[in-house]
């Protein structure tokens, strides 16, 4: 990704209170028990996200040195695991907490977007999803965005699904082990 590049992560899963009383944590609120995904939308361009292992900074910028040019601006809240983004890349950030979602060019609500949609996903159509599977329930909702122009012919929207599914073997027993 180059140019303008949006970049914000998000906790993937279900709240402590709803789960059955054998299945709950007990270590604390918030983010407890759901799984972080990173997300990174180009401007004009096209969006990826992953789900990583923690949001600690190292963690977070190989990611984003994975999937942005150096020398990008790069937009992102005051998270600070974005902190030291500066030195590869025009960083300007948002400050949330202070209520600033728009700093002149500098916004998150293109990311913002791609998570609402992924959790209304969550929500209304799977109600769950393992941490196992995560990275495919995220590739097809950014397919989706990716590819999702209406107004493209049936065919070649199917065209492009064969193509990304093509020569890659899932069978049950990795599915389900």
């Amino acid at each position: 990704m180059d140019g303008e590049v949006e970049v914000d992560e998000v906790y993937i899963g279900g709240l402590e209170k709803n789960k059955h009383e054998s299945k709950k944590l007990r270590a604390g609120r918030g983010a407890v028990g759901k799984q972080p995904v990173l997300g990174m939308r180009e401007r004009g361009g096209k969006v990826t996200a992953k789900s990583i292992p923690d949001t600690k900074r190292k963690t977070i910028e190989q990611e984003i040195e994975a999937n942005v040019a150096s020398g990008a601006t790069v937009y992102t809240d005051e998270f600070a695991s974005y902190q030291n983004l500066g030195k590869r890349y025009d960083h300007q950030h948002v400050n949330h907490s202070a209520k600033e979602y728009v700093y002149g060019m500098a916004h998150t609500n293109g990311i913002e977007s791609v998570w609402a949609v992924m959790k209304r996903g969550f929500n209304g159509v799977y109600h769950h999803w393992s941490v196992k599977h995560m990275d495919r329930y995220t590739d097809e909702f950014t397919f989706r965005l990716n590819e999702g122009n209406v107004s493209r012919d049936t065919m070649e929207r199917i065209d492009k699904l064969v193509d990304g599914a093509f020569d890659k073997r899932l069978i049950f027993a990795a599915l389900t082990e």
